[in-house]
């Protein structure tokens, strides 16, 4: 059963000491997006992440994830095209997470038709939904500030 929640998942590498962010053309609807989807029974959003990262794109389950502050609420129709949970639920929560990819080799499902490593500046043009920019953001920010913070201790 569906549960009452989205998920959002940015893998990234570095390569020769820059930041890359994979993005993903979706086949249906040809726009630009992060890894997505919805928590399945009694997952947790973490879970669901793993879970999505693995069909959608072959990410191992035990890869590093980031857990985002980035949240955002999504209407429920535009989920499931109907109101799943109830007349009382109008929207659901979309949790963000980025994962460590720099090990794995990516797999497209049959939900995307295309999937490039790009810079921040090149993958947030390209992104389609607000919340994927935002969220995208923020692990950019993380992961420049971690390494900023690494190279000071030297």
């Amino acid at each position: 059963m569906r549960a009452p929640f989205q998920v959002l998942v940015i893998p990234y590498k570095i390569i020769n000491n820059e930041i890359l962010y994979g993005i993903f053309l979706r086949s249906d609807m040809k726009v630009w997006q992060t890894i997505s989807g919805g928590g399945e029974d009694d997952e947790s959003p973490i879970e669901a992440a793993k879970r999505e990262a693995n069909e959608e794109a072959g990410i191992d389950y035990s890869a590093n994830y980031i857990k985002l502050d980035c949240t955002c609420t999504i209407p429920v129709e535009f989920i499931t095209g109907k109101f799943t949970w109830g007349k009382d639920i109008f929207v659901v929560p979309e949790y963000s997470f980025g994962v460590d990819a720099q090990n794995e080799e990516i797999k497209l499902s049959h939900e995307h038709e295309k999937m490039q490593w790009l810079r921040y500046e090149e993958a947030v043009k390209l992104l389609k939904y607000d919340s994927n920019k935002s969220a995208l953001w923020e692990l950019d920010f993380k992961l420049r500030n971690k390494r900023r913070k690494n190279e000071n201790k030297k």
